[in-house]
């Protein structure tokens, strides 16, 4: 057991090492470019030399990918929880599988560090490669629910967005470009799958399609409602200002009524947290002191 600790050690300091080698060579480079030209030295950015960290760390993850075993359809479902989080280049599937190679390492190296794997190592070798097996799905599951949270709280501010630029008279299509620009700070996911719709539209994929795309991109009930209601309205020729506030208000109608259930229900979540834990300290800071004075004075009536 000891030699499988010790391989994975020695495994772990092997990435690590590659990985500084990886990362510092750009700097090596250009610290060495700006020696032999000394005018063309430029000051980069703290957001570039962020995205450039970014970008060699995945491409170390990336080289990792390869160990886990996997079929087609294992990747096309990932493909599609990761374009679901909003990951939709092709090295996201390569990353994230990488990191399921990683991740076991990682805490392994940390139970062995911190003197854990001394106690039981097979049980911490099982588990350190469970748990890291099975964080990144973790984590991709709260990235899709967060998503999907932020674009159904967004929803009816942009479909007002839209309705304004619609009613000022501009097209479907025009509309949507402009609200992707404009709810660019306030609703940045909304913005970036608006701006993708009006992408497609202006290569030549019809409306209803783009709008269909971005449904399957969200997953999210209320825009897959939102995009029947907008092909409804263009088959029969309705109003598609009318259409999207009545949308809007149907939206923040059903808003009010999930935080109203919510609230109905939070006094039922909170009895077992009263019984268990606020009760007993209640008791024991009430009845304490009576319970004392009750046994001093048994004690001395028996002693008497």
């Amino acid at each position: 057991m000891g030699i499988v600790i010790l391989s994975f050690c020695v495994i772990f300091l092997l990435i690590a090492s590659g990985g500084l080698l990886i990362f510092y060579r750009e700097t090596v480079q250009s610290r060495i470019s700006a020696a032999i030209n000394p005018h063309t030295k430029k000051r980069k950015s703290l957001k570039r030399t962020l995205q450039d960290t970014r970008g060699i760390l995945g491409d170390v993850v990336e080289q990792f990918e390869r160990v886990v075993p996997r079929s087609d359809a294992e990747v096309s479902v990932v493909q599609k929880r990761l374009i679901l989080a909003g990951f939709r280049k092709d090295s996201a599937v390569k990353i994230f599988y990488g990191t399921k190679v990683l991740a076991p390492l990682l805490l392994l190296g940390l139970a062995v560090l911190s003197g854990m794997a001394r106690q039981s190592p097979i049980f911490m070798l099982i588990a350190c490669l469970g748990l890291g097996f099975l964080i990144p799905d973790f984590w991709l599951g709260k990235l899709i629910a967060k998503r999907q949270a932020s674009v159904r709280r967004g929803l009816p501010d942009v479909l007002d967005m839209l309705v304004i630029c619609i009613e000022a008279g501009l097209s479907l299509d025009q509309a949507t470009a402009r609200t992707s620009v404009e709810m660019n700070d306030s609703q940045p996911v909304l913005s970036d799958e608006l701006g993708v719709v009006a992408l497609e539209q202006r290569a030549g994929t019809p409306r209803g399609d783009a709008w269909k795309h971005m449904a399957d991109r969200t997953g999210v009930d209320n825009v897959r409602n939102l995009v029947s209601m907008l092909v409804q309205s263009e088959q029969f020729g309705t109003s598609i200002a009318k259409t999207l506030r009545v949308h809007s208000d149907t939206l923040r109608t059903k808003r009010i009524q999930e935080i109203e259930e919510k609230a109905a229900k939070l006094s039922i979540k909170l009895l077992f947290p009263l019984v268990l834990f606020i009760f007993p300290s209640l008791f024991l800071v009430i009845l304490g002191p009576a319970a004392i004075s009750m046994s001093e004075s048994f004690k001395s009536l028996f002693n008497h």
